[in-house]
C-alpha cells in the first residue's frame, strides 16, 4: 500500500524557515499535481500551493499569503514533494499535509507534519 510520508516540521521563531518533504513509500505511476495543503488549529484546510506534471518542471499556484515566502518543488524521478518556507509567521502554525492527485489511480494524502511558529 503506498502512503505518503511529510517530513521537515518543527517549531521555529518567527522569521525562520523551515523545509517540508513529502515522499511516496512505493510507485503511484504518474502524477498530474501535487499539492500542499495546512490546517490551522480551529481553522478550516486550506491550499497553500501546487505543482503540476510537465516536461517544463511544471506549473506552480501559490495561495496569496505563501506568496514571496514559500516555494514548492518536486522531484518527479522519486515522486517527492518539498515547500521550503521562510520568513515563517505564528499564523502559519498548523497542520501541513501533501497529497498526490494522479493521473489513472487514486488520490493519495499524508498524515500531516505539525509547524509551529512562536513569536
Amino acid at each position: 500500500q503506498v502512503q505518503l510520508v511529510e517530513s521537515g516540521g518543527g517549531s521555529v521563531q518567527a522569521g525562520g524557515s523551515l523545509r517540508l518533504s513529502c515522499e511516496a513509500s512505493g510507485s503511484i505511476g504518474t502524477v498530474n499535481v501535487m499539492n500542499w495543503y495546512r490546517q490551522g488549529p480551529g481553522k478550516q484546510r486550506e491550499l497553500v500551493a501546487y505543482i503540476t506534471d510537465g516536461a517544463d518542471g511544471g506549473r506552480t499556484y501559490y495561495a496569496d499569503f505563501a506568496k514571496g515566502r514559500f516555494i514548492i518543488s518536486k522531484n518527479g524521478v522519486e515522486d517527492t514533494l518539498y515547500l521550503q518556507m521562510n520568513s515563517l509567521r505564528p499564523e502559519d502554525t498548523g497542520a501541513y499535509l501533501c497529497s498526490f492527485i494522479t493521473r489513472v489511480g487514486p488520490d493519495y494524502w499524508g498524515q500531516g507534519i505539525q509547524v509551529t511558529v512562536s513569536p
